[in-house]
C-alpha cells in the first residue's frame, strides 16, 4: 500500500496542537509535512526526564538553523509544564510549534497552559474511505476498522488486540488513571455492548459491579484519551418528548470489535450493524473537521423509542441519517425518519444500507454503503 495522503491540512503560519488517539497517524503526518524541523519525542525516556526536570532545557534541543522552522513536540501531555516554556518561546522569539497529544486528560488535570489563542487546535481520525481510495474495503473495514496499521498489517486482528492491551498498560495503568486495571478492563467489555446506544450509566455500573461514580469516571477517561465519542440529543424546536442521554461509540470499528466479547449466541449481523454505524460516524466526523463543514453532529431519540442515528445541522445544510447493515429495506426501518421529517420538513433524509440500489423514494435518499463511502464528501458539501 502506497503512503496515504491525509485530508488534514494543518496550519502554515501559526503554532497548533494536533490531538488524536494513538495510532491514527499523527507522527507520520508531521514528519512528512515538516521533514526539516526539530523533532522532540517525549516518548524517549532520556529527553522526557531531562525536560520534566527542567523545561527551560527545551531550547537546547532546537538547532540554531531550525529556529525559524516549526518545532515538533510529540506527546506533549507527558510534560504539561513544558507548555509554559513553549509559550515563552512563542512570545519572545516568535517561534512556531506543532504539539501532538493522545491524552487530553493530563493537560486538563494539570491546568496546563494551552497557549490562550496563540495556537490552533486540530484533530486526526482513523483513515477515511476518501483517504484510502481504492484501498478501502468495506468488508475488511467492518471487521478491523481504519486505524492506519490495521489497514496495512498482515494480521490486523492481532494488531488490534495488542493496541487495546497497550492502551490499558501504557495509558491507563502507567499514568495512574485508575488503581484497578481489572475493573477497568471488565468495564470496557461491558461498555462495548452500549456501542451505538444511549448510555445508561446505572445499568453498566450494576453489571460491572462497581460504583456509579467510578463508571462515570471511566467514561471520562475514555473521552479524555479520545477513545470514545458521545453524541448529544438533537433538541432544536422539539415537538416530542426526548430522552436526555448521550449516545456512545468507541472511536473506531476495529477497536470496538477487539473489545467486544463474542460467543455462540451473539448476532454477527447486529455487531456488523454497530460497526457500520461507527464507520459512517468516523467518516462524517473526520470530513466535518478536515473540510471545515462545521456541522453539529447529534442524534434524535424520543421517549417512545423513535430514533434517527445521526443528525447533521449547520449553515451548509440539515441532514437526518439512518444506517442499517441489512440489504433489505423494511417499512418499520423508515418510521423514525418519516416521523422526524414530519417535525423537520427542512431536513434531507438519508438511509445508508447494505443493499445495491441507490434511489430516492418518499423523499428519502437510499444509498448503498459501498457507494456512500466511495463519494462520502459529495453528500454533505
Amino acid at each position: 500500500m502506497e503512503q496515504i495522503k491525509r485530508l488534514l491540512s494543518g496550519s502554515n503560519d501559526q503554532s497548533f496542537f494536533l490531538f488524536g488517539p494513538r495510532g491514527v497517524g499523527k507522527t507520520s503526518w508531521i514528519k512528512k509535512h515538516f521533514p526539516d524541523s526539530a523533532y522532540i519525542d517525549l516518548l524517549d525516556d532520556e529527553i522526557f526526564n531531562k525536560l520534566l526536570a527542567n523545561p527551560k532545557e527545551l531550547m537546547s534541543y532546537i538547532p540554531e538553523a531550525k529556529k525559524n522552522l516549526y518545532v515538533i513536540i510529540d506527546e506533549i501531555q507527558k510534560t504539561p509544564r513544558l507548555l509554559d516554556e513553549v509559550h515563552r518561546l512563542i512570545e519572545k522569539y516568535k517561534m512556531r510549534f506543532v504539539l501532538t497529544g493522545s491524552n487530553a486528560r493530563k493537560l486538563k488535570r494539570s491546568s496546563a497552559n494551552l497557549l490562550a489563542g496563540r495556537a490552533l487546535s486540530f484533530e486526526m481520525f482513523p483513515f477515511t474511505a476518501g483517504e484510502l481510495k481504492a484501498d478501502f474495503d468495506l468488508s475488511k473495514a467492518l471487521k478491523f476498522g481504519t486505524i492506519p496499521m490495521a489497514t496495512q498489517v498482515a494480521n490486523p486482528q492481532a494488531f488490534l488486540q495488542s493496541y487495546v492491551k497497550t492502551y490499558l498498560k501504557e495509558e491507563i495503568q502507567a499514568e495512574g488513571f485508575t488503581r484497578n486495571i481489572e475493573n477497568f478492563a471488565r468495564f470496557l467489555q461491558i461498555a462495548s455492548f452500549s456501542q451505538g446506544a444511549p448510555l445508561v450509566i446505572s445499568n453498566i455500573a450494576s453489571e460491572a459491579g462497581v460504583n456509579r461514580k467510578v463508571v462515570e469516571d471511566y467514561f471520562s477517561i475514555l473521552r479524555d484519551l479520545l477513545l470514545s465519542v458521545e453524541l448529544p440529543i438533537f433538541t432544536k424546536r422539539s415537538k416530542r418528548e426526548l430522552i436526555s442521554k448521550s449516545k456512545f461509540y468507541f472511536f473506531d470499528a476495529g477497536v470496538f470489535r477487539a473489545i467486544r466479547p463474542t460467543g455462540p449466541i451473539d448476532s454477527e449481523s447486529e455487531i456488523n450493524g454497530h460497526a457500520l454505524e461507527t464507520l459512517v460516524l468516523n467518516e462524517i466526523r473526520a470530513l466535518n473537521h478536515y473540510l471545515e463543514w462545521n456541522y453539529e453532529i447529534s442524534y434524535w431519540r424520543t421517549k417512545k423509542n423513535l430514533e434517527v442515528d445521526f443528525i447533521l445541522y449547520g449553515k451548509k445544510g440539515f441532514y437526518a441519517i439512518e444506517v442499517k447493515h441489512s440489504s433489505r429495506i423494511r417499512p418499520d426501518d423508515l418510521i423514525s425518519l418519516t416521523k422526524f421529517a414530519e417535525d423537520y420538513p427542512e431536513a434531507k433524509l438519508m438511509y445508508i444500507y447494505g443493499g445495491r440500489e441507490e434511489k430516492v423514494e418518499r423523499n428519502i435518499h437510499f444509498i448503498p454503503a459501498t457507494i456512500f463511502f466511495h463519494s462520502s464528501s459529495s453528500y454533505f458539501s
